[in-house]
């Protein structure tokens, strides 16, 4: 019997009214096969890329998770699409290539326990251009059960997202009634200081009308009723010569990691 292999379409083929199931992994498997030639050197077998809203996740990596009915085993990797609208599109993408770090060490290294990020991993993320820390910031601990990390300048990941962004790359879809707790991440979120070249600046639910009119939803509210917009964040300056800023909710104690010197609120 033969059978008909068919090209995917390019990125640019996927027209505006594609179906949104098809646009949305469309452009998540776009991004996965970028970061792992521009990053992995190509390396990184195929995996489930798919979407779970667990909680106080970003995302996670799973092993030999799925099966097909042929017996063909594969990876997973889950994104939460609950932080897409409030995060800058880069700090999307460091959680997917961060989860692709976990998937290259099961593979070509040594994991270690559970979810546990050790050292090797770490290495091998801030070889890429991503500093692992369990803050999410400069100081945080480099290893341990819950690690986030940030984008570090100059490096690898941030020139490959560049590179991604100027084929037009963009994530369609987003949610729009994010939780409090997912505005407030985003509001302390580093993305919002890297250039907009690299996906960093706003994020989407600030700058998107459909998003920025229905915005945060309480807990115990309908998941169908929007609430008012309170994440209030405020630009904090360092006072030292390096005049670092980021953006925060009011309230935060910052110390410049350079300079040392305290942060102002403006």
């Amino acid at each position: 019997m033969t059978v008909a292999i068919t090209q995917a379409p390019s990125p640019a083929g996927v027209a505006a009214a594609a179906a949104p199931t098809h646009q949305t992994y469309h452009e998540l498997q776009w991004a996965y096969d970028h970061f792992n030639r521009a990053l992995f050197d190509g390396a990184l077998p195929a995996c489930l890329i798919t979407l779970q809203r667990e909680k106080s996740t970003c995302g996670y990596f799973s092993a030999k998770r799925f099966a097909r009915a042929d017996g063909v085993i594969t990876d997973e990797i889950a994104l939460n699409p609950a932080f897409f609208a409030v995060v800058p599109l880069v700090e999307t993408l460091q959680t997917l290539v961060h989860e692709m770090c976990h998937l290259w060490q099961h593979h070509f290294g040594q994991p270690g326990r559970g979810r546990y990020h050790n050292e090797q991993w770490a290495a091998k993320m801030e070889g890429i251009g991503l500093m692992p820390s369990s803050t999410g910031k400069p100081g945080g601990k480099r290893t341990g059960d819950k690690i986030a990390d940030y984008a570090i300048e100059g490096r690898p990941f941030l020139a490959a997202c560049a590179g991604l962004l100027t084929d037009s790359f963009a994530i369609s879809w987003y949610d729009r009634f994010p939780a409090h707790e997912h505005v407030a991440f985003g509001a302390d979120s580093l993305g919002i200081v890297l250039p907009a070249a690299v996906g960093g600046g706003q994020a989407p639910i600030s700058q998107i009308e459909t998003l920025a009119s229905t915005v945060i939803v309480p807990s115990a509210q309908s998941q169908d009723q929007p609430a008012t917009n309170k994440s209030n964040r405020l630009k904090y300056t360092c006072t030292g010569d390096c005049k670092a800023s980021v953006w925060g909710k009011p309230g935060l104690a910052i110390v410049c990691g350079n300079c040392k010197l305290p942060f102002d609120a403006g």
